[in-house]
């Protein structure tokens, strides 16, 4: 398979395992107001570089994501908008230099875009589950190179498909050539032979506006369609198809060409009667099938998307935020019902996490939260934002869904839900590769949890009755982890007596070992030196 190479890749292709990981600290919560409906609460807001906030999502969501939606900078040069639209952006560049160093100094903007775009897509393909999918929005300026890029990290096998979005209704005074009212929606699944097909929900005005025909006797399918049942010529060719089908008269009709169905299916079709006969004025019969609204279990119809996806425009995600906000905050943000159609069509579990890493204005909590509403459902969003609107912007948004916005006749009632605002901690290794003392023990016992396989909600808190070691059981093994941020532990035959209450398979993790090699093997004990044999991700 072809690979896209540019200035700079070298440098970034394994630059996700260098990133450090830092834990995630709580700076507030929010919960919608006493009598809001119901709605999922277990959400996030993360402030910070996306980067390294994916890095510290990985003990807690690998491959435990269903969806993820990006809306990454287009890198169309324009850095006059609230959100900077542009890899230049004085964050990128310095990581940029840090990272690809002087080389970067040859770079054009589509290096630097490919460069910072790279090791974040490789940390979002860790966190996708098995059946998980990734959504990406883009323009012409990347989407030559993104496409290509997506091939080599996903696999092409797992391109499910390259939407083209009619974003505008509109516009066009300032183009020298042609109108561009379009954008891209890049899919692409961790495995496409896990992804079920895709399907758009029921239109709730389709009776009302196709299905206009009902039987006389009383069908739980409900009213129905009818589609000709002679094929067009974009059909080839086929003798079986081509066979006489007699009339109500009696008389027997001939296809001009040939019909869609084999002569069994029509022969079941009329025993179900599931075909349409008409006579036109000239008196000759035609033949339809019957396409009702619903199946045999009553299920009303779904359909499958067209890969041109119009009637959302972006002016709707620009009149929604100036009616949460009475101003305009936030250039062409995405409209909600547009993220809602994608989570739709793919059919998420109710209880699905929705992971956004470049959440601007909050578009995707708002769709989470609608469709949480519609349905019941309790679909989890992740945000991660690293401009400073984090809060003002990308977390109020999310309030005043949550709570209600607007007033007299453009009040609009609340969501319900909640969130925790996170912010980016100290790095778990400090710059000597020691345990960093500035964070919290708890943090530090989760991530050595998760290395150990420890659920999370099984893992002891700190002030547990066992031992403040104690980490929990996995794979067969107790776990202790023996540290102390201002002292050396050591595990010797005092400390094992105080922390082993009966013989089982242990591992210690510890500063120190004191025992033998024997008698460790002989009672069936695993150590683990503290911080060497603390993996890094």
């Amino acid at each position: 398979m072809p690979t896209l190479h540019w200035v700079g890749k070298d440098k970034v292709k394994h630059h996700h395992r260098d990133v450090p990981y830092r834990v995630l600290v709580d700076d507030h919560r929010y919960q919608a107001p006493a009598g809001s409906p119901d709605n999922s609460s277990a959400n996030r807001i993360i402030q910070g570089d996306n980067l390294e906030a994916l890095k510290s999502l990985l003990p807690e969501f690998e491959a435990k994501v269903q969806c993820i939606y990006i809306d990454p900078p287009y890198n169309t040069g324009n850095e006059s908008w609230v959100y900077n639209d542009n890899v230049n952006d004085p964050r990128i560049k310095k990581w940029l230099g840090q990272v690809v160093g002087k080389e970067g100094e040859d770079m054009s903007r589509h290096d630097k875009w490919l460069c910072m775009m790279y090791p974040r897509l490789k940390l979002l393909h860790r966190l996708l589950a098995h059946d998980g999918v990734l959504l990406v929005s883009i323009d012409d300026n990347e989407v030559q190179h993104l496409r290509p890029l997506m091939d080599e990290l996903f696999g092409s096998k797992n391109r499910i498909e390259q939407f083209i979005w009619k974003k505008s209704y509109g516009g066009g005074a300032k183009e020298r050539y042609a109108v561009t009212v379009h954008e891209y929606v890049l899919m692409y699944a961790k495995n496409i032979d896990a992804i079920s097909e895709l399907s758009l929900p029921p239109d709730p005005s389709a009776e009302s506006r196709y299905y206009k025909l009902t039987d006389e006797k009383l069908n739980t399918r409900g009213p129905f369609r009818i589609k000709p049942l002679e094929a067009t010529k974009s059909m080839d060719r086929r003798d079986n198809l081509n066979y006489p089908i007699e009339a109500p008269d009696g008389s027997m009709i001939l296809p001009k060409r040939q019909w869609w169905w084999a002569k069994e299916r029509v022969e079941q079709a009329i025993k179900n009667n599931e075909l349409y006969f008409g006579r036109g004025k000239s008196g000759d019969w035609s033949i339809s099938y019957k396409q009702y609204l619903r199946d045999d279990q009553g299920i009303e119809r779904q359909s499958k998307p067209f890969s041109i996806i119009d009637g959302i425009y972006t002016q709707t995600g620009s009149t929604v935020l100036r009616e949460i906000f009475d101003s305009q905050i936030f250039q062409f943000p995405k409209p909600p019902s547009l993220i809602s159609l994608f989570l739709s069509m793919l059919n998420l579990p109710k209880d699905a996490i929705i992971l956004d890493s470049f959440a601007g204005s909050g578009t995707t909590a708002h769709a989470v939260l609608k469709l949480n509403a519609q349905d019941g459902g309790n679909r989890r969003f992740i945000l991660i934002e690293m401009m400073d609107y984090a809060n003002s912007l990308t977390a109020e948004r999310a309030r005043r869904v949550m709570a209600g916005y607007g007033t007299g006749d453009k009040a609009v009632a609340g969501l319900g839900g909640g969130f925790v605002y996170q912010q980016l901690g100290a790095p778990l290794f400090d710059g000597e590769q020691q345990l960093n003392p500035a964070v919290a023990v708890q943090a530090v016992r989760a991530y050595i949890a998760w290395q150990e396989c420890i659920p999370r909600d099984a893992l002891a808190a700190v002030d547990n009755a066992r031992h403040p070691y104690w980490l929990g059981e996995a794979n067969g093994q107790q776990v202790f982890f023996c540290y102390e941020p201002q002292r050396i532990t050591c595990l010797d035959l005092e400390l094992l007596a105080e922390l082993i209450q009966s013989p089982a398979p242990t591992l210690f993790y510890a500063d120190q070992l004191a025992l033998g090699e024997d008698f460790m093997r002989t009672h069936k004990l695993r150590f683990k030196k503290i911080p060497r044999d603390i993996s890094r991700l």
